[in-house]
């Protein structure tokens, strides 16, 4: 069984890298035997706020990372980082969970691969 950690730094537009990430994370958390954990901090907390609208045909995080809860995925977004974007807790999207970097150490010591986006 393979067990890897994701933390995204980038916001959810202006660059593809978040994009990317949830989509690797979306794709391994399906595979068998595999277990994932994504931290979203700084810019990237912005992923996990609900209510976001894109122009249509653009892609969606907010839709992106409830597909990854969903394929059972943990994901957690740090509580620093939401304050100083002025997320509140009720904004996050559904599966999400308002975290702490004493999670996130926790997290990097269970993993078995850790990738940065």
């Amino acid at each position: 069984m393979g067990k890897t950690l994701f933390i995204l730094n980038d916001p959810p537009y202006g660059t593809e890298r978040s994009y990317n990430a949830l989509r690797l994370a979306g794709t391994l958390s399906r595979a068998e035997g595999e277990e994932v954990r994504m931290f979203l901090m700084g810019d990237a907390a912005s992923c996990a706020k609900s209510g976001q609208k894109v122009p249509e045909g653009f892609y969606n995080l907010q839709l992106m990372v409830s597909k990854v809860t969903r394929s059972g995925a943990r994901v957690s977004v740090c509580g620093t980082c939401m304050d100083a974007r002025g997320i509140p807790d009720g904004e996050l999207t559904e599966g999400t969970h308002r975290s702490t970097l004493a999670e996130l150490a926790a997290w990097t010591q269970w993993a078995d691969k850790v990738l940065v986006f």
